[in-house]
């Protein structure tokens, strides 16, 4: 066999998972967790349903994978894009919120993570907890990090929300929300609701009472 066709097949070969992941997510959109069938996920990723089972051993494996996979594409940048961040850190603060919020809001993956998490937590508490600790907790900390130094240079006072940082990504969860409820009904200018949570933070974490 040539070796063209040899590096094709192995790269086919690595691509498959992620075909099937991609797959399951349009599937488990469609139809819910519990009327999902592998079958169709295999149908629609294009591999027979041998393929899936030589992968991930249930369904119940191919939705964990699935929700992990997805979560993992919204933010493979997040580390590398607040380390470039410059100037005051209320700016750095302001940047990385834009930053994040965007993200969440155009994402139809993120909306959808969240109607599965919401929907199938009970079945899957550890893919719950894996979700906060690989998607949730890295955003935190970079919030955390950006907040701390602001108040070690005085910048920022150490108001008590510092205790929950989590408080920043409040509003992104609620665009997800809104969205997931309400869909084009009632949107939400997303350029607007963020400098406004933007700006109800910042008056929170300042020195100075306006």
């Amino acid at each position: 066999m040539p070796p063209e066709i040899k590096k094709t097949r192995a790269r086919r070969k690595a691509e498959r998972p992620a075909e099937i992941l991609n797959a399951a997510f349009e599937e488990f959109v469609k139809n819910g967790y519990a009327a999902t069938r592998l079958e169709d996920v295999a149908t629609r990723a294009g591999v027979t349903k041998g393929t899936i089972y030589f992968y991930f051993e249930t369904k119940e494996r191919v939705f964990e994978e699935m929700v992990r996979h997805t979560s993992q594409s919204f933010f493979p940048d997040l580390a590398d894009y607040a380390s470039r961040l410059e100037g005051s850190y209320a700016s750095r603060l302001r940047d990385l919120i834009v930053f994040v919020y965007g993200r969440i809001a155009d994402s139809r993956a993120s909306r959808e993570t969240l109607r599965f998490l919401i929907a199938e937590g009970a079945r899957f508490p550890d893919l719950v907890d894996r979700h906060y600790d690989e998607f949730v907790q890295p955003m935190v900390d970079q919030f955390q990090k950006i907040i701390q130094a602001g108040i070690a240079v005085d910048e920022f006072r150490a108001a008590p929300a510092i205790a929950y940082t989590e408080i920043v990504l409040s509003p992104a969860l609620l665009l997800s929300l809104w969205a997931l409820l309400f869909g084009s009904r009632k949107e939400i200018d997303v350029a607007v609701f963020t400098e406004v949570s933007i700006d109800l933070l910042m008056r929170g974490l300042s020195l100075h009472k306006e």
